[in-house]
């Protein structure tokens, strides 16, 4: 089983959003350290409570100062950009760390201002029009330069420097699964945020799985699932760790509160009125929407979903802005799947 890392840029309590992105910066240094695969960083525009929106930026910062990651976005938000740009961009990526470049395409809303603020004509702003999968065949043809004769973006190409990013679509919902599946693309399906979906969604993945013709995809089907996951020495320890994030989820799902930064363990515990017993795996197509245990449980309950979801790679999500606590999660974890012995071989 391999694992890997998906990075918010949570902002500490202290709220110094130079220090996220510092701690974003030393976590990635530690997991490639620790065996992990690949480091995926967020695009989340207007928010309080996480530094990440920027994952191009972060990306060559990240890539230069580790040395076997691959280290890619989770996700660019494609509805908001034009395809040529985000192609140019990762090319570019590829070409400063070529075979460590992950491009990975989601679409969102973020919001009904900032999505218009981050419109360029916004005259012709129609936040109802959806053109995603026209704008993802768009990035295909420009990361493969295999547009008609009679198109006028076959005139130019999005230049490489001999190899590409690996192209992964992300997502939630039947139509990502759809779409990944019909362009032969890698897929990472967000157990994290659909959880109740995830095996049914996954399946159609599976199932309707096209070889890709076009060099940018696979002639297998390719997929990844995100999981929210927090380890301790002991289960006690990790069902603590993860209330600042129980209450988040809590005050998002109640008033869309994105804003306000991640609270202390003894706060938020205070504040939910106490912990309940995390959840147990008892079916690994229906995983539990936070895996909290011990290394050895929550590896356990991983090697059963990942089964059962035809995977070989879980992306790890432990959001907190506990840094330190985090961070030993990971190690936890790595130590427990033995990645460093296992990257060594």
């Amino acid at each position: 089983m391999k694992l890997s890392v998906l990075d918010l840029s949570v902002v500490p309590r202290s709220g110094d959003r130079q220090q996220a992105l510092m701690n974003t910066l030393d976590t990635a240094k530690k997991v490639d350290e620790w065996g992990y695969t690949r480091f995926w960083m967020a695009e989340h525009h207007a928010t309080g409570a996480a530094a990440g929106r920027s994952p191009e930026v972060l990306i060559p910062l990240v890539a230069s100062q580790t040395s076997q990651l691959k280290v890619g976005s989770g996700a660019v938000l494609l509805n908001h950009y034009s395809p040529f740009k985000v192609a140019e961009v990762f090319n570019t990526l590829e070409d400063l760390f070529p075979g460590r470049i992950d491009m990975g395409i989601g679409r969102a809303t973020t919001g009904p201002v900032s999505d218009l603020a981050l419109q360029r004509r916004r005259s012709v702003y129609r936040p109802s029009a959806d053109d995603s999968a026209e704008q993802l065949q768009e990035l295909v043809q420009w990361m493969n330069n295999s547009f008609e004769a009679d198109s006028p973006f076959a005139q130019i190409q999005s230049y490489n420097n001999g190899s590409s990013p690996n192209f992964w679509l992300l997502g939630s919902s039947s139509w990502s699964a759809m779409a990944a599946a019909k362009l032969g693309l890698r897929y990472a399906f967000s157990g994290f945020i659909n959880p109740m979906q995830s095996y049914g969604i996954s399946q159609i993945y599976h199932q309707q799985f096209t070889p890709a013709k076009q060099a940018s995809g696979l002639q297998k089907p390719t997929l990844m699932l995100a999981l929210n996951v927090f380890v301790a020495e002991t289960a006690e320890e990790a069902n603590r760790l993860s209330a600042p994030f129980q209450l988040f989820e809590r005050r998002l799902r109640s008033s869309g509160d994105i804003q306000s930064l991640l609270k202390d363990e003894d706060t938020a515990i205070r504040l939910l009125g106490g912990l309940r017993e995390p959840e147990m795996l008892t079916d690994p197509q229906q995983p539990p929407r936070v895996l909290i245990g011990t290394p050895d449980q929550v590896r356990d309950w991983l090697m059963q979903i990942g089964e059962a979801y035809e995977t070989d790679e879980i992306m790890v999500h432990t959001l907190s802005s506990n840094h330190e606590a985090r961070l030993r999660s990971y190690q936890l974890l790595a130590d427990a799947f033995e990645l460093r012995k296992t990257d060594s071989c």
